[in-house]
């Protein structure tokens, strides 16, 4: 069923639509933080605690929402977060995700969990604009073969970054996962990351258990170095909570730092993302770029972003609720 979007006035309500539409297994698999899903909660309550002191008797009578990501130019301050499995919303997947982001002149970061190519999911942006970015999250794992040849892969493609998740030593306990002993389903996979032939796994959270060579709870800054040393794209990083670790990751040579946990999907307890957002931004002192991603879902949680530094924002889970409502058009 697709939706009426004349009908729908915010991102709620593509959500409530998806949740209508979606089998359960891909719902709460989108929908799922880690544990008691304490923090992925909290995401967005702490967005919503902010208050806009705002100024009057400004002129404001020009206005743009375009704005300048990473040195690029974008319709507005947004990126696509990387999210996993987008078959498992629409048949299209990331297909439709790439060209609706290319019409909306808007960078994506494709997940390394996908059920798409790199290749075909730049072929996908390019044929709708010759210029659209594309940045490709990865992970390090313990094969670093396979990490170094997926870093080639993107940068073949014609990706601008790789965004480098680092805050998944291990896999988050995602309790609705377990429940439902979800698995990826028949007839899909994960084709940057799934060995041939590998088992799918029923226990654990999902998928997890087939993927746990894609990471490495060993990694330290030095791996960051190997890849920062293994690529020609910049490297941007991703899952950066505390000031420490972003100020650390811009003098080894990181050229953006993600504010994120996750989405609430790894540790639970961690704070919100926007709470971290003004430290990391401190940290960095506007050496490089600051995003930050966390339960972004309106306009407002935006601006409040930018008055705190922030370049931008990702958002990642209602990219999913519109595949599920209607595709590329969702």
């Amino acid at each position: 069923m697709t939706a009426v979007f004349s009908d729908f006035v915010s991102l709620d309500d593509f959500e409530r639509h998806a949740f209508e539409v979606l089998r359960v297994l891909p719902r709460d698999y989108f929908r799922s933080g880690a544990w008691a899903e304490t923090t992925m909660h909290e995401n967005r309550a702490a967005w919503e605690r902010l208050r806009i002191w705002y100024r009057v008797m400004r002129d404001v009578s020009a206005r743009s929402s375009s704005a300048t990501i990473l040195g690029g130019e974008a319709s507005m301050p947004l990126c696509i977060a990387p999210t996993a499995l987008h078959r498992m919303a629409h048949p299209d997947g990331e297909l439709a995700t790439a060209r609706a982001a290319a019409r909306a002149d808007v960078p994506m970061i494709l997940s390394s969990l996908s059920t798409t190519t790199i290749e075909d999911v730049r072929a996908a942006a390019t044929e709708i604009d010759p210029s659209a970015r594309t940045w490709m999250q990865m992970y390090i794992g313990r094969d670093r073969g396979a990490v170094r040849e997926l870093a080639q892969r993107a940068h073949a493609a014609g990706c601008d970054a790789l965004v480098l998740t680092v805050d998944t030593p291990v896999w988050g306990i995602r309790e609705r996962d377990i429940r439902n002993h979800f698995r990826v389903p028949d007839g899909l996979s994960i084709v940057h990351l799934e060995r041939p032939g590998g088992p799918t796994g029923h226990t654990g959270s999902g998928i997890h258990e087939a993927l746990a060579w894609t990471i490495d709870a060993s990694l330290t800054w030095k791996d960051f170095e190997w890849l920062r040393d293994s690529t020609p794209l910049p490297v941007i990083l991703k899952g950066i909570c505390r000031a420490e670790d972003a100020a650390r990751g811009v003098e080894l040579g990181a050229k953006a730092i993600l504010v994120s946990n996750h989405g609430g999907r790894q540790l639970d307890g961690a704070p919100a993302t926007v709470e971290a957002l003004p430290h990391c931004v401190d940290a960095v002192a506007g050496r490089v770029p600051v995003l930050v991603d966390g339960s972004v879902r309106r306009g407002t949680d935006i601006l409040r972003a930018l008055a705190l530094g922030a370049q931008a924002v990702c958002v990642g889970r209602p990219i999913l609720w519109g595949l599920a409502s209607g595709g590329e058009e969702g």
